[in-house]
């Protein structure tokens, strides 16, 4: 298994995995996950219809059922906290369908690259091997979606001081998968010819603030 730095270094070379990935990488996609039209007012889960569909469909079209994933949790968190420590989070335990699986988590903590040096702040990142079936991606993404929610189903719903990003590699295809919240979504490739296709089939999904320079990528004619 390679190192999710080892991975980084090889295929995406200079870029540090956290928000906003779409500003700190090309080729990438951004695209609008959620319908802005729907009213606050509306119950939850109609607020969220459209984020769910979109954000399956993408995650549908980067990863393969044969494909190499690397599942990375990231929780933004004091140093002194030590709920995380000794525990792997319920992404992996409600989200992971078989615990023999869980033999490839990974565990480290790492510095956050926007702490304030008042704050003390670290990451913990969790790291799995896997493959697109042997998660329940469809759970996890709308899980995701409900981050802003206070739904029952938000990640760190026992650490809510916390905040968590969770980042989707394709290690076969050399793609990143994040949903950043029920808003967006970003997609990059090492090649912007392995994402070619996605940028033509949900065109209409791209976020219009970022299009001139999503539109830009792709129809320069170089690489």
């Amino acid at each position: 298994m390679p190192t999710l730095q080892s991975y980084m270094d090889l295929h995406f070379k200079e870029l540090t995995l956290a928000p906003s990935l779409f500003y700190s990488w090309s080729p990438a996609i951004r695209y609008e996950i959620s319908d802005p039209s729907v009213s606050i007012n509306e119950p939850v889960v109609i607020q969220l219809k459209q984020a769910f569909h979109r954000s399956i469909t993408l995650f549908d079209e980067v990863f393969s059922g044969t494909d190499e994933m690397m599942l990375i949790t990231d929780v933004h968190t004091t140093l002194s906290n030590s709920y995380l420590r000794k525990r792997p989070l319920n992404v992996y335990l409600k989200y992971v369908k078989q615990r023999d699986v869980l033999t490839e988590l990974r565990h480290e903590v790492i510095p956050d690259p926007y702490e304030e040096e008042e704050d003390q702040r670290v990451i913990h990142r969790f790291s799995l091997l896997c493959k697109k079936g042997d998660i329940r991606y469809q759970q996890l993404l709308q899980a995701i979606c409900y981050e802003d929610f206070a739904h029952p189903s938000t990640i760190l719903k026992s650490n809510p001081s916390s905040g968590v990003e969770v980042y989707f590699i394709n290690i076969t295809r050399d793609m990143i998968y994040h949903l950043y919240d029920d808003r967006g979504c970003d997609i990059l490739a090492a090649d912007k010819n392995d994402i070619r296709l996605l940028y033509e089939s949900y065109n209409d999904w791209i976020l219009d603030y970022d299009r001139i320079a999503i539109d830009e990528t792709f129809c320069n004619s170089d690489g």
